[in-house]
């Protein structure tokens, strides 16, 4: 039966997944971008990123690639798309990823002001949707074709589909960097992810690996 799963979703030692003050310049927050240095470092990173070339293997580089193995479609809020909030003024921002974005597939944006879908280079479409995070679900699944759904960012949007016990799987990355300030992921989930057990824990040299699943 196809899961939702949320992948490399990292997250600093205090618990933030993302940092204070987002902006156009700073879309993680301040200080977030340390979060995700450790994808950089490695040749699923090189790859997704900067067309390949470079980057190390190891446990870093697995937990990447599994992260877009069996993935049909992806669900990811607003603020994971771009800086925009309220009314969409115009509609020329496409996203963070150029015009060829690395997902490839068809990708659900959770917003409260829908616009037209977004045909992008390689086969991702952005739709734009404010319906229920269950419907959203729903429409993914259907789309993703027997694959699996990814759930990306942001923390708010993540929260959600665990407070329902929609998600199947959770793999957070912990980074040894703290933030002090910003969004936590477990805020808000009476101290956790609920109904969910740990199996899996991994560490490289840079980060610590934790998998939850549901019982």
């Amino acid at each position: 039966m196809p899961k939702l799963r949320v992948h490399n979703f990292s997250m600093s030692l205090d618990g933030y997944a993302a940092g204070p003050l987002q902006d156009l310049k700073h879309p993680l927050g301040r200080g977030g971008e340390r979060l995700h240095e450790w994808v950089f470092e490695t040749v699923a990173g090189h790859a997704m990123f900067d067309g390949g070339g470079g980057g190390s293997t190891g446990i870093d580089n697995e937990f990447l690639e599994r992260g877009d193995r069996g993935i049909g479609a992806t669900i990811m809020g607003r603020n994971m798309f771009g800086p925009i909030r309220g009314p969409w003024l115009d509609e020329e921002w496409t996203g963070w990823w150029g015009g060829n974005p690395p997902y490839h597939h068809p990708v659900f944006v959770l917003t409260r002001y829908p616009r037209p879908p977004l045909v992008m280079e390689g086969g991702t479409t952005f739709n734009f949707t404010n319906d229920s995070i269950e419907d959203v679900l729903e429409r993914a699944f259907t789309a993703a074709n027997g694959a699996d759904v990814r759930l990306g960012g942001g923390v708010s949007t993540v929260q959600q589909y665990l407070r329902a016990s929609l998600v199947d799987e959770l793999h957070v990355a912990l980074v040894p960097v703290l933030l002090g300030s910003g969004e936590r992921l477990f805020d808000h989930l009476d101290g956790g992810p609920t109904g969910m057990e740990r199996v899996e824990f991994a560490a490289s040299d840079g980060v610590v690996h934790v998998v939850f699943a549901r019982r």
